[in-house]
């Protein structure tokens, strides 16, 4: 008994001497490889339209920007499709395999090797086997159970470097959910509006059509009268014709326009209708809009965290690749007890074990140590996948700078677009009422002979252009107001406290896989997706 308590205690101390020399590796440690700095880039001071009254130069106001629209309907369509939409549900699936990604990154931090094994066995001898003995018992049972492990110490960082590389992976799936998000809310909304255009333009051409059908029977009218030729009624017939041959196109591209609505909420075509529910109008365009400072958006738009994150992520992947250009050290060690019903009879061996005696304290063996490798002769393969990994982080360098200049441009070039079009829309309604004034006073001097048919179907074709131009161009201000907020990064910040997949998929992901806690709301996203 006594003996079996030295060889516990002696057991003890190896324990003991292990994890200290552990502790003193790990305070004596460096990571190897180049630190993370963000490149410098160029930012614009202040956009070209500042001074415009429709722009204001406060905070910009992006998280819910959709609602400054005031359409109910287009809220509730905004709210669906970020609940049901595919693509953004691979997004959030991309972001739950991050976070099992980097917690494979981070176990590899701890003892890479941890296996309790055990084994019962049968074992039969040959008595004609080389210097076996009469005196040995060829035949007997064996039983052990140990628990090996080993640990390759992070002297140079190579863990530590592959987990800052997972946390940026991490943060780079975040904001490429956050991307998305953004995307999806534009293109929701510009859907919606060119859907609302549609019917604003087909309850114009069907007004013109009366107009003209009114116009028809005044030439019918006169023609029977023998006042006017056959001419003046087949031009109203043929101008008619053409109003009409325009409705047909219409609704077919407003059809399309909700099959594109129902794939963005994820439903089959046709099921939106009732979501949509009578022909509406084109949302009210706001009275100014809060744009910021071009420097907000480095933090604000997700493509640009994206990037910045990949790019982070390679530059730690630098440093794993130049740890092997080193020695690795490994902590190994064996614990376990043994024992076996072999007997022998010869001298100084009374007689064999019982299998009953594997919990005994003498059935106790233990071995440990440290492990030492170094791949000296690798023939520059080592070098030059650090060389490989420090050409893809340069590479990232130049997207992100080129993401930075891309997003400056749209920004630019969306502000533009709206500011234009609004402009735009206000000389379109002079027009509009310039020619629906000219329309009243051709009939009328038709009517009074002062002026031929051919003024009359002028002025009306002339309207009906007009009319169906004002209106695209006022869908189209609303159409570049939700690119300027694309632009500028908005909208994904209503995301922020809620869960990335809906419940039914978090459900069935959860009775397959025992996932832990990385489904829920309050498992890492790295920063949120946000880093300074």
């Amino acid at each position: 008994m006594k003996d079996a308590t030295r060889r516990v205690t002696e057991a003890a101390n190896v324990l003991r001497i292990t994890v200290l020399g552990l502790v003193l590796v790990f305070m004596g440690g460096c990571a190897v490889g180049p630190n993370y700095v963000r490149p410098e880039v160029p930012v614009m001071k202040e956009w070209s339209g500042k001074g415009d009254t429709r722009l204001k130069d406060g905070p910009a106001e992006l998280a819910v920007w959709w609602k400054r629209l005031n359409d109910p309907v287009l809220d509730r369509l905004v709210e669906m499709a970020r609940e049901r939409n595919p693509s953004l549900h691979v997004a959030g699936l991309r972001i739950l395999e991050a976070r099992a990604r980097l917690g494979i990154a981070t176990g590899n931090m701890f003892p890479q090797l941890q296996q309790l094994k055990g084994n019962l066995a049968d074992n039969g001898l040959s008595k004609h086997n080389a210097n076996t003995s009469p005196a040995v018992d060829t035949y007997y049972a064996t039983a052990s159970v140990a628990l090996d492990a080993a640990w390759e110490l992070d002297f140079w960082g190579k863990f530590r470097r592959a987990v800052e590389s997972g946390v940026w992976d991490l943060d780079a799936a975040t904001a490429g959910y956050d991307d998305l998000l953004v995307t999806l809310t534009a293109e929701v909304a510009r859907v919606y509006v060119t859907l609302r255009t549609l019917e604003e333009r087909l309850d114009i051409a069907r007004e013109n059509v009366a107009v003209q059908e009114r116009s028809l029977q005044i030439a019918r009218a006169l023609y029977e009268g023998g006042d006017v030729t056959e001419l003046d009624v087949a031009q109203a017939r043929a101008l008619l014709a053409n109003t009409r041959a325009s409705m047909p196109r219409l609704d077919a591209q407003l059809r399309q326009a909700k099959n594109g609505l129902a794939a963005l909420l994820g439903m089959l075509p046709g099921e939106v209708d009732d979501l949509l529910g009578a022909p509406g109008r084109i949302p009210e365009v706001p009275a100014d809009v809060a744009v910021g400072v071009p420097a907000e958006l480095l933090r604000r738009r997700p493509d640009i965290r994206a990037a910045e994150a990949r790019m982070a992520a390679q530059c730690a992947l630098i440093g794993v690749a130049q740890s092997d250009l080193y020695p690795r050290l490994t902590l190994f060690g064996n614990i376990g007890l043994s024992a076996s019903n072999a007997a022998l009879t010869i001298a100084g061996y009374p007689g064999g074990s019982n299998l009953g005696d594997l919990m005994s304290g003498d059935s106790l063996q233990y071995s440990g140590g440290v492990g030492f490798g170094w791949d000296i002769f690798n023939y520059g393969r080592i070098k030059n996948n650090v060389r490989v990994q420090d050409a893809r982080f340069q590479q990232l360098v130049v997207s992100y700078k080129d993401t930075v200049l891309q997003a400056a441009r749209e920004t630019e070039d969306a502000l533009s677009a709206f500011l234009r079009s609004r402009e735009e829309v206000a000389f379109l309604a002079q027009g509009v009422d310039a020619a629906t004034r000219s329309v009243e006073i051709s009939m009328i001097q038709y009517r009074e002979g002062l002026a031929d048919f051919q003024r009359v179907l002028d002025t009306q074709r002339s309207k009906v252009q007009a009319q169906d131009l004002l209106t695209s161009t006022q869908g189209s201000v609303l159409i570049n107001l939700s690119a300027v907020y694309k632009a500028l990064g908005g909208g994904w910040e209503a995301r922020v406290g809620k869960d990335f997949l809906p419940e039914e998929i978090r459900r069935v992901m959860d009775e397959r896989t025992d996932w832990g806690g990385l489904l829920e709301t309050g498992a890492p996203v790295a920063g949120d997706g946000v880093r300074e």
